[in-house]
């Protein structure tokens, strides 16, 4: 790494936070724009079958309303490479909550009247919105998610499993899960002339730029993105959602700037969801704990308008050392709203199910759930063969007992109380894979002795200004105030979205690269720069994306300390550490904040979040945050955030591994096991609420689904 080194890894301040916390920060739907008017979409009310009438009339007679958009009179679209963005373009309705129409009127209020007042009438059709693990459609794709092949095997598992003196056999269930960003997917859309341009709430202004041409048949040169400043995303804005589509569509038809900002009770059917995974564990082990056999199988649902399958059994191919695996997806199309990306996809529920195994294979053997999982470290990836660029799991695990106070922890469940609260121990172990993915920045030198950096990246909350021009300023050898950073308009140079932990790998090799070339331009001039200064520019197509010899992941240890009310059945988390090895932390300050903004997501996947599909209406009964609980300031503890210095060369040029997931994967596993700690009880089925809690305290012991033969 060139550079002085003295701006990389500080735990710099966010430029941007004084604008955000005093409302400077413009979001999608706060453009003040002339003439701008308002946009509210119609949800289907069934849950399959076709619109056969639409009655636009009182709504149009309502005072403000300029148009009433339906599948009869909207834009023709190109058809698209993401199906759900097929907005209006026929009267299928392929699950509740689709959208049939879109009120355009003056202000929100008078918008979301008009759309109150469209009636819409239907042939209704059976639908089928329920997953069981045995359901007679489930079937093996391809693949699961980003590409991963559905199933992977070697050695004889089920042969190992029957042979093994110790077995665990498990099932666990993973309710559906919603992203529920603080700013809900909104955009506001705008023609001048011939050019249209988009604010819109997103994680890639490159990939949103790109569907828009494609759909509306425009050249990508006549579309400005702006992704200034976005609210959070969890993965829901990944991709373009229905609202900047039907943004656009509405401000061709009415030739006026078009806000659409979805209300939150929508989100749930039409920006993605995690889709529910049903999970069987099969480990088998010799009487000294070394894995001899490992089947992670997962059964999920996807809708009937395009097929996303959780890779939620592709962690169990990196974790543990086992002669014999077996790791497979099934997947049910049902008419559900189409599951997509939920932070950390397949590895969070898919660590969540495997370190609760682990666990309970530690149970069974009598043996301390740390030392099980140093014990079965492996020296190679075992799906790939791969040697890791790095991989300090052992350390996390034993730094963060330390931290923890391991060693003073009775391992008996049920062996500590404070009067009616039962209090237990746990931990569990995290993985992230590292992704780079090509994109390109410029770096200008200017006269006045600063610089400019400019890249189309997306900050979602993460800290992707400050970061980059850490990055850039440690690569120029200068001070971290005279660099300035440009992003989030697509006229800038393109670049990768922000999502797979994968954003500052990616453009911070490019801003790199641009910096370096930057460096040797200016080493060769004489005298004072030109007005416009110079710059440089780089691409790190055919680099960044190039196959790799190694297995490049982040790890991490997580331990929790909850307590049990045996009255009511409520978990509290009193505890939570992480300790993360996750190549060289570019700022200690953002970094901190993210590792403990994913364990906390963990914390309400563990206790509080969860949603439910009605069989008979095939909606989502928790679609607000009334009915859908994200933990509050009083469900979140003190929560330490810790790391290992890694020296890994074989990353990127900055050798950093994304954190943005990480802290979500494997945090729920660790709280499930102190409850089990705390209560003697083993729940296999999140969230943990008091009624499920207060029954199996109540109710007759679970039946033995592992232990030794003999």
């Amino acid at each position: 790494m060139t550079g002085t080194g003295t701006a990389l890894g500080a735990p710099a301040v966010r430029r941007e936070g004084r604008r955000k916390v005093t409302g400077g920060a413009r979001y999608a739907a706060e453009h003040p724009l002339a003439d701008r008017v308002h946009a509210r979409p119609v949800p289907a009310t069934v849950a399959r079958g076709r619109v056969t009438a639409v009655d636009t009339a009182a709504a149009l007679a309502l005072p403000g309303v300029l148009a009433v958009l339906t599948h009869e009179n909207a834009p023709r679209l190109a058809e698209p490479d993401d199906p759900t963005l097929a907005v209006l373009q026929d009267p299928g309705v392929p699950h509740r909550g689709w959208y049939v129409a879109l009120a355009v009127a003056r202000t929100p209020e008078e918008a979301r009247a008009a759309a109150a007042a469209v009636r819409v009438e239907y042939a209704v059709e059976e639908h089928d919105v329920t997953l069981t693990a045995d359901h007679p459609e489930a079937y093996e794709p391809e693949t699961a998610n980003a590409g991963y092949p559905a199933r992977r095997e070697y050695g004889d598992p089920d042969g190992a499993f029957a042979s093994a003196p110790v077995r665990v056999d498990v099932t666990y269930r993973v309710p559906p899960l919603h992203n529920h960003p603080m700013e809900p997917h909104a955009s506001t859309a705008r023609w001048e002339g011939d050019r249209l341009l988009v604010h819109t709430s997103s994680q890639g202004g490159t990939a949103v730029r790109a569907t828009l041409a494609a759909l509306f048949g425009l050249p990508e040169d006549r579309i400005t993105v702006d992704t200034a400043h976005v609210g959070g995303g969890f993965g829901s804005k990944g991709t373009p959602r229905p609202d900047v589509v039907l943004a656009v569509m509405a401000a061709r038809e009415t030739g006026r700037p078009v806000t659409v900002a979805l209300p939150r009770r929508h989100l749930p059917a039409v920006v993605g969801h995690r889709a529910p995974t049903l999970h069987r564990l099969r480990l088998a082990a010799g009487a000294d704990g070394r894995l001899t056999g490992l089947t992670h199988e997962i059964v999920t649902h996807s809708s009937r308008v395009k097929e996303f399958v959780e890779q939620a059994a592709v962690p169990a191919r990196v974790m543990y050392a086992a002669p014999s695996s077996r790791t497979l997806h099934r997947v049910v199309r049902l008419d559900v709203p189409t599951p997509s990306w939920m932070r950390a996809p397949g590895e969070c529920p898919g660590m969540y199910a495997l370190e609760s195994a682990v666990d309970e294979l530690a149970t069974a053997l009598g043996t301390d759930p740390v030392e099980l999982r140093v014990l079965n470290e492996p020296e190679r990836e075992p799906d790939s063969g791969k040697p890791f660029s790095s991989r300090h799991l052992t350390e996390c695990l034993r730094e963060g007992a330390r931290r923890f106070g391991w060693d003073r922890r009775d391992p008996r469940p049920r062996s500590r109380a404070e009067g009616p609260l039962l209090v237990g121990t746990g931990v569990a172990a995290a993985t992230y894979p590292v992704l780079v993915r090509p994109s390109t920045a410029e770096a200008r030198a200017l006269p006045d002795g600063t610089f400019v950096v400019r890249v189309n990246a997306t900050d979602i909350g993460t800290g992707a200004r400050t970061v980059l021009a850490q990055v850039a300023a440690d690569t120029l050898g200068v001070p971290l105030e005279r660099v300035r950073t440009e992003i989030g308009d697509s006229d800038l140079p393109p670049a990768s979205l922000a999502g797979g932990s994968s954003g500052t790998a990616s453009w911070g090799w490019a801003v790199h690269d641009a910096c370096t070339r930057l460096t040797g331009r200016l080493g060769g001039l004489t005298g004072r720069l030109p007005d416009e200064g110079i710059s440089a520019r780089a691409d790190t197509a055919g680099r960044a994306d190039a196959d790799s010899p190694y297995a490049r992941h982040a790890f991490g240890a997580h331990f929790a300390e909850v307590t049990v009310d045996s009255v009511t059945g409520e978990v509290r988390v009193r505890r939570m550490l992480g300790v993360f090895a996750a190549g060289r932390i570019l700022n200690a300050r953002t970094a901190r904040s993210q590792f403990i903004g994913g364990m906390t997501m963990g914390l309400g996947m563990a206790l509080t979040e969860g949603s439910t599909m009605d069989p008979a209406f095939g909606d989502f009964t928790e679609s607000d945050l009334a009915s859908y609980h994200v933990p509050a300031h009083a469900d979140v503890p003190a929560v330490e955030a810790h790391w290992i210095d890694e020296d890994d060369t074989r990353l990127n040029p900055m050798g950093s591994k994304g954190i943005g997931e990480i802290g979500n994967v494997g945090s729920a596993a660790a709280i499930g096991n102190a409850v089990h700690h705390a209560t003697g009880v083993r729940f296999r089925e999140l969230p943990l609420t008091p009624d499920k809690v207060l029954a199996g305290l109540s109710g007759p012991a679970p039946a033995p689904t592992s232990g030794r033969d003999g």
